[in-house]
């Protein structure tokens, strides 16, 4: 997931964008008294600038700055955080209109439906909690509340899905978007029964709202969007979406500026409706170490209303606490075994049982960091094509893949050409010190710069001109394994990249290279056809031994885990995965395949 920066910075980064002393009315406040201060605060200013004017505002407030970074619309309902978006809108050329499938068009989706409220003014033109999304997936949300779907009637092309509730208390029709937007979705609903309060007892409920001014949503949605508020952190996303808001509208949404506003104003009631504790996590292990860390990946438990949380124990005491299924565990001693579980919570504060016990030894010190990891030429890359497509190739251990790419241009020998795509590694292990690379812009165009990320994280950038650069990105220092990919930001820029390298980090060695190699060497496996279809890898080489198959997306985040892949056959089953490049490792077999 995108979003890494905790709730308490970016209460100080976001309360920085507001206006000086805006929030101070509400200092020392907590439950309906904050909701009520709240209110009052963020109807003052709030310009009403009519339903027509949507349009204008997502030309500012609903434009992709941070996934893509392509200036199309950013849509919930559609965008991938970690994929190829099935589609793009540009703004303004692609309003609805009318529609028949996804992709035809956008249109202004009222999370809380337009029809609560009659569609009356200034509620209908709120940019606060309309946004720009795609017209059949709105179309298919309809006026159905938010929940977490049990069984599935329609999922949309990015995974947000329509079905029967699976939320306690409520067993009707509800709309799930998919994780990466929960917490956007929450937010806006909370802001909706905080500046339109004193009306709540006018509009229909529309099986979400409640009737009074506090608590303002019926129990079993404010427990769904309590979890999903604790569980999605705000992004940076939200955080350009509000301040272009306050320009558009003149009022901002308070749980953007203020997270902790949330559980101020609601946090008592949480428990009151759940008291159903998460399964118990199953698969916790040992998917990485160093000498002086260790990463740790388990499978995702489920709760009526939602995971908010993990607890990490080392040892029998609480080391960290994270949103996701997998953590790094630093500052540990060389040659030092310790034992982990891991405990579920949800936002009520009830917990799982313990997982399973593992344990994990540190690498011994002295590794010494400078040598190289990856030496990749291009030499291997498939025949000379001017054709844009995507590329992979293998060498030297390491898979790749090239997107919006072409293989006939030369630097020193072979060279790959990246055009609107990426260059991207498949995982390597121990870790990144420094990185090297060759490039050279082709063609006509402009100079530019791509962007080094690790694992899904920015960590520099490469220049590009029409002389050839060799650029070096020093102290990247990134231990365990990483995902290394250059990102063309331009959309038409044509680079040619050659001679990448990076240096070893914390824990490598060359024996620790050279076991990985033959293991890679003597377990052999293909992945056919690839891309994949119908959701299903099938997998050639000597299968029986397999004891796990894992799934990550390029960011490292962990997907799917199987234990014992193969007892029934050659094939893997996937969990909807949308278009784009995701990583299969067998043991410790690392492989890159496509979903189209």
């Amino acid at each position: 997931m995108k979003k890494i920066i905790l709730f308490s910075v970016f209460a100080g980064l976001a309360h920085a964008q507001a206006p000086a002393g805006y929030y101070n009315s509400a200092n020392g406040l907590s439950g309906a008294a904050l909701k009520t201060e709240l209110s009052s605060i963020i109807s003052n200013g709030h310009m009403d600038r009519g339903y027509s004017g949507l349009w204008t505002a997502y030309k500012t407030t609903d434009i992709d700055k941070d996934y893509e970074n392509d200036g199309t619309i950013l849509d919930i309902y559609s965008e991938k955080p970690a994929g190829v978006d099935p589609y793009n809108y540009t703004p303004g050329s692609d309003q609805c209109g009318t529609y028949s499938t996804e992709g035809n068009c956008y249109n202004r989706e009222h999370i809380v439906p337009q029809s609560l409220f009659n569609q009356a003014s200034p509620m209908v033109a709120d940019i606060h909690f309309i946004r720009a999304t795609d017209g059949k997936v709105n179309g298919m949300r309809s006026n159905y509340p938010f929940g977490k779907v049990g069984s599935t009637s329609f999922t949309s092309q990015n995974g947000s899905k329509l079905g029967t509730s699976a939320s306690s208390g409520y067993s009707g029709t509800v709309f799930e978007p998919i994780d990466e937007f929960k917490g956007d979705v929450a937010r806006m609903i909370f802001y909706f029964v905080t500046r339109y309060q004193s009306k709540l007892s006018t509009f229909s409920s529309g099986n979400m709202l409640g009737s009074s001014t506090f608590p303002g949503l019926q129990t079993w949605e404010l427990n769904v969007l309590l979890a999903w508020h604790n569980q999605d952190p705000i992004s940076q996303a939200e955080i350009k979406r509000n301040n272009a808001s306050y320009t558009f509208q003149g009022n901002r949404n308070p749980f953007i500026d203020n997270p902790n506003y949330v559980n101020l104003i609601w946090g008592s009631q949480q428990p009151s409706g759940d008291t159903q504790a998460p399964t118990t996590a199953t698969g916790l292990n040992v998917s990485g170490k160093t000498s002086s860390s260790i990463s740790l990946a388990w499978n995702a438990s489920t709760d009526n209303v939602g995971v908010t949380a993990y607890n990490v124990y080392m040892n029998g005491s609480l080391q960290t606490t994270t949103s996701s299924t997998s953590t790094t565990i630093s500052g540990l001693t060389p040659s030092t075994t310790y034992s982990f579980y891991v405990v579920a919570k949800d936002a009520a504060g009830n917990s799982s049982s313990n997982s399973s016990t593992v344990s994990g030894t540190t690498n011994s010190g002295g590794t010494t960091p400078g040598t190289n990891c990856a030496n990749e030429n291009f030499e291997t890359i498939p025949a000379a094509s001017s054709t844009y497509s995507t590329k992979t190739w293998s060498n030297g251990g390491i898979s790749w893949t090239a997107t919006d790419a072409r293989t006939d241009q030369t630097l020193n020998n072979k060279a790959i050409t990246v055009r609107s795509g990426s260059l991207t590694s498949g995982s390597s292990a121990n870790g990144i010190g420094s990185l090297t690379v060759t490039t050279q812009l082709k063609f006509s165009g402009t100079n530019g710069t791509f962007d080094v990320k690790v694992n899904g994280t920015t960590v520099g950038t490469i220049p590009y001109s029409t002389s050839v650069t060799t650029t070096t990105i020093n102290n990247i220092n990134v231990s365990g394994n990483v995902v290394v990919s250059l990102v063309n930001s331009s959309a038409s820029n044509r680079v040619a990249i050659d001679d990448l390298s990076w240096t070893c980090y914390s824990g490598s060695s060359a024996r620790m290279a050279q076991n990985t190699a033959a293991e890679t060497t003597s377990n052999s496996f293909k992945i056919s056809p690839n891309p994949i279809t119908n959701q299903e890898i099938f997998v050639k080489g000597d299968l029986q031994k397999v004891k796990r198959a894992e799934i990550y997306n390029l960011q490292g985040k962990t997907l799917q885990t199987i234990d014992q892949p193969f007892r029934n056959g050659n094939s893997i089953k996937t969990r909807n995965l949308g278009q784009g490049v995701y990583i299969l490792k067998l043991d410790q077999v690392t492989m890159q395949f496509l979903v189209k």
